[in-house]
């Protein structure tokens, strides 16, 4: 219910927010709206409202939204309200409109953003855990403890900037320049992180991992219904090994189940003095649209032992505003980039999420606390800024290519080659959705 509630509601905040841009910049340049709808089809709710009775709508399919506008190619026109019609506006004034609801969503992140980070962010800091032989990491010469403060002169603050700084490098870069607390600088190769399989968390792919204390591996907990009590583990086994691997503390185990997600483990415990053997099958489920196992188990932690792994990341009014601004400009173009690579090849369709792993996010950040849910509302505000700005018939974009057509020839596209453009347009678009249903569905049966 969470999930299903927590789509619904970041679907109506981007949705309204778009919709409200195309909205407003049509009553300032004088046009008149017929109609504003939240869902498409059959209405379940309308309500007349405005100088102009405009209709507030909101209806059974909550996939989008649309304002219609008074236009002559629509219905005809009554001759004292053609200067309102959206089809009498200037050139430029229709490009207002139209690029008025992305630009919208791209100040929604900006404002969200901003909020998040007057808040302060609750973050892991950026301290290392040994990297795995001949991997990036250890080729560069990173040590267990080391801490990272700048990649490539960027500012890092926390383990979720050594990630993204990563994954800004790699898409024009082959090698970054990492600064670490205490002095140092270490230059590490790059061109082994790929996003060909719908991997983004390329820090562990460079052998990058996060400081990881010693916790003894010793059930502390076990929630109903999961793996770890499906398969006998009992609040405090201590797990020995797993496939006949010595298992030397909590970390060794948890990478046993990660990587192991719908496959049959062999784990021996000592359940006071007595050996016991069991068969553990972690359940699947999916992390950065990377699929991972889980158990429903965890150790009895140390709060301490957190805490000092943890840091806040504060800002003034103005820094967090300016933060805002940064990240959403750097999360476009890193967007335009990803799309580009897709085209190309160099980055696989499997990244491409359509509204079912959007919802599943969307609960996973609510369960996570409003900070998390509020920065996962940005990011989508980003992407569906950005995709809507795309020069593909039928979104935004695509009119505001047809619209720059007009201003630079002086004259409307003619109606082939918009027909042209909407037959391409509806292919395109239909073709993404496949691509995202059939991502989003091989997510959910784990078998991506």
């Amino acid at each position: 219910m969470t999930t299903i509630l927590s789509f619904l509601a970041a679907l109506a905040i981007l949705v309204v927010v778009h919709e409200l841009g195309h909205y407003l910049a049509a009553r300032w340049v004088g046009v008149k709206v017929l109609r504003f709808s939240v869902g498409f089809g059959q209405p379940l709710l309308i309500k007349r409202w405005g100088v102009d009775a405009t209709e507030w709508s909101i209806a059974a399919i909550p996939l989008g939204g649309y304002v219609k506008m008074l236009d002559e190619r629509e219905a005809p026109v009554a001759e004292h309200e053609l200067a309102r019609a959206f089809n009498r506006q200037t050139v430029w004034a229709r490009m207002l409109i139209v690029v008025a609801g992305p630009v919208a969503n791209l100040l929604l992140a900006i404002l969200l953003y901003w909020g998040v980070y007057l808040h302060g962010v609750p973050a892991l800091k950026p301290i290392l855990a040994e990297p795995s032989a001949q991997t990036a990491a250890a080729m560069a010469g990173l040590h267990n403890g080391d801490e990272i403060t700048a990649i490539d002169n960027q500012t890092i603050r926390s383990w979720a900037d050594v990630n993204w700084a990563l994954l800004r490098d790699m898409t024009n870069k082959s090698q970054v320049s990492i600064k670490l607390d205490g002095g140092g600088t270490r230059v590490m190769d790059i061109t082994a992180a790929n996003l060909g399989e719908g991997k983004v968390e390329v820090a562990s792919q460079l052998g990058l991992r996060l400081f990881e204390p010693a916790i003894p591996a010793v059930i502390a907990q076990v929630l109903d219904g999961g793996a770890a009590q499906r398969a006998g583990l009992r609040v405090g086994d201590k797990i020995v090994q797993v496939n006949q691997q010595s298992v030397a503390q909590w970390a060794d185990f948890v990478h046993w189940v990660r990587g192991h997600a719908g496959q049959v483990l062999s784990v021996a415990v000592l359940r006071g003095h007595q050996p016991v053997s069991l068969s553990l099958t972690p359940d699947r489920t999916t992390e950065a649209g990377v699929t991972v196992g889980k158990i429903g188990a965890g150790p009895e932690v140390d709060a301490s032992v957190f805490q000092s792994m943890m840091t806040t990341v504060n800002y003034s009014v103005g820094g967090a505003l300016l933060e805002g601004v940064t990240k959403t400009w750097q999360m476009s173009v890193f967007s335009l980039q990803m799309m580009g690579r897709m085209l190309t090849g160099e980055v696989s369709w499997h990244n491409l999420s359509g509204p079912l792993t959007i919802a599943d996010y969307a609960g996973q950040s609510a369960r996570h606390g409003w900070l998390s849910f509020v920065g996962f509302l940005a990011l989508v505000s980003i992407s569906l800024g950005v995709l809507n700005l795309l020069p593909i018939p039928l979104l935004d974009g695509g009119h505001l290519m047809y619209y720059i057509a007009e201003a630079v020839k002086g004259s409307p596209v003619s109606d082939r080659i918009m027909d042209l453009g909407q037959r391409f347009g509806m292919a395109a678009l239909l073709t993404m959705m496949v691509f995202a249903f059939y991502n989003d569905i091989s997510r959910l049966l784990g078998t991506q």
